[in-house]
Protein backbone atom coordinates (compact mmCIF):
# COMPACT_ATOMS: atom_id res chain seq x y z
CA UNK A 1 0.00 0.00 0.00
CA UNK A 2 0.70 3.62 -0.71
CA UNK A 3 1.03 6.48 1.83
CA UNK A 4 -0.36 9.81 1.48
CA UNK A 5 -0.31 12.73 3.06
CA UNK A 6 -3.69 14.63 3.44
CA UNK A 7 -4.44 18.36 3.74
CA UNK A 8 -8.01 18.83 4.40
CA UNK A 9 -9.56 22.51 4.95
CA UNK A 10 -13.43 23.08 6.09
CA UNK A 11 -15.27 25.43 4.29
CA UNK A 12 -18.92 26.89 5.30
CA UNK A 13 -21.70 24.08 6.38
CA UNK A 14 -18.05 22.32 7.22
CA UNK A 15 -16.89 24.55 9.52
CA UNK A 16 -20.43 24.35 11.26
CA UNK A 17 -20.65 20.52 11.17
CA UNK A 18 -17.17 20.41 12.81
CA UNK A 19 -18.02 22.36 15.76
CA UNK A 20 -21.43 20.02 16.40
CA UNK A 21 -20.03 17.06 15.71
CA UNK A 22 -16.25 17.56 17.13
CA UNK A 23 -13.20 16.20 16.01
CA UNK A 24 -13.10 12.98 16.88
CA UNK A 25 -16.69 12.14 14.50
CA UNK A 26 -14.94 13.46 12.14
CA UNK A 27 -11.95 11.76 12.24
CA UNK A 28 -14.66 8.36 12.42
CA UNK A 29 -15.80 9.32 9.23
CA UNK A 30 -12.85 10.05 7.37
CA UNK A 31 -11.07 6.43 8.63
CA UNK A 32 -14.73 4.99 7.35
CA UNK A 33 -14.46 6.80 4.07
CA UNK A 34 -10.83 5.63 3.53
CA UNK A 35 -11.38 2.20 4.57
CA UNK A 36 -14.51 1.96 2.43
CA UNK A 37 -11.91 1.65 -0.42
CA UNK A 38 -9.84 -0.66 1.16
CA UNK A 39 -7.07 1.69 3.10
CA UNK A 40 -6.63 2.98 6.65
CA UNK A 41 -6.32 5.51 8.22
CA UNK A 42 -2.62 6.16 10.14
CA UNK A 43 -2.70 9.12 11.43
CA UNK A 44 -5.24 12.73 11.87
CA UNK A 45 -4.39 15.91 13.68
CA UNK A 46 -6.13 18.91 13.83
CA UNK A 47 -4.26 22.06 13.24
CA UNK A 48 -3.99 25.90 13.46
CA UNK A 49 -2.72 28.38 10.35
CA UNK A 50 -2.73 27.75 6.19
CA UNK A 51 -4.39 24.14 7.31
CA UNK A 52 -7.20 22.63 9.28
CA UNK A 53 -6.02 18.82 9.30
CA UNK A 54 -3.48 16.82 8.27
CA UNK A 55 -3.63 12.74 8.29
CA UNK A 56 -1.88 10.51 7.28
CA UNK A 57 -3.22 7.04 5.90
CA UNK A 58 -2.47 3.94 3.44
CA UNK A 59 -4.23 3.17 0.21
CA UNK A 60 -4.31 0.56 -2.06
CA UNK A 61 -3.83 2.40 -5.39
CA UNK A 62 -4.11 5.86 -6.55
CA UNK A 63 -7.28 4.99 -8.06
CA UNK A 64 -8.66 4.57 -4.73
CA UNK A 65 -7.21 7.60 -3.42
CA UNK A 66 -8.50 9.65 -5.68
CA UNK A 67 -11.64 8.16 -5.18
CA UNK A 68 -11.91 9.34 -2.16
CA UNK A 69 -10.22 12.57 -2.16
CA UNK A 70 -13.03 13.36 -5.03
CA UNK A 71 -15.86 12.19 -2.94
CA UNK A 72 -14.84 13.98 0.27
CA UNK A 73 -13.92 17.39 -2.12
CA UNK A 74 -17.68 16.65 -3.59
CA UNK A 75 -19.27 17.59 -0.30
CA UNK A 76 -18.69 21.10 -0.79
CA UNK A 77 -17.44 21.08 3.19
CA UNK A 78 -13.78 20.14 3.20
CA UNK A 79 -11.19 20.67 0.53
CA UNK A 80 -8.75 17.87 0.48
CA UNK A 81 -5.55 17.94 -1.28
CA UNK A 82 -3.04 14.57 -1.29
CA UNK A 83 0.28 14.06 -1.44
CA UNK A 84 2.06 10.54 -2.37
CA UNK A 85 4.64 9.56 0.43
CA UNK A 86 7.73 8.04 -0.48
CA UNK A 87 10.46 6.05 1.94
CA UNK A 88 14.20 6.81 1.85
CA UNK A 89 14.41 2.99 0.19
CA UNK A 90 11.76 4.51 -2.75
CA UNK A 91 14.15 7.28 -3.34
CA UNK A 92 17.45 5.13 -2.73
CA UNK A 93 15.22 2.98 -5.96
CA UNK A 94 14.79 6.40 -7.87
CA UNK A 95 18.54 7.60 -7.75
CA UNK A 96 19.69 4.55 -9.43
CA UNK A 97 17.46 4.90 -12.23
CA UNK A 98 18.56 6.70 -15.62
CA UNK A 99 15.98 8.01 -16.99
CA UNK A 100 17.08 9.85 -21.10
CA UNK A 101 16.23 13.71 -20.82
CA UNK A 102 16.93 16.38 -23.34
CA UNK A 103 16.58 20.29 -21.76
CA UNK A 104 15.06 22.76 -24.06
CA UNK A 105 17.07 24.30 -26.24
CA UNK A 106 20.04 21.94 -25.47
Amino acid sequence: MAKYLVRGNYMGDGVAGLLQEGGSKRRDAARAAIESVGGSLESMYYAFGDTDVFAICDMPDAQSATAVSLLINASGSVAVTLTPLMTPEDVDAAAQKTPAYRAPGG
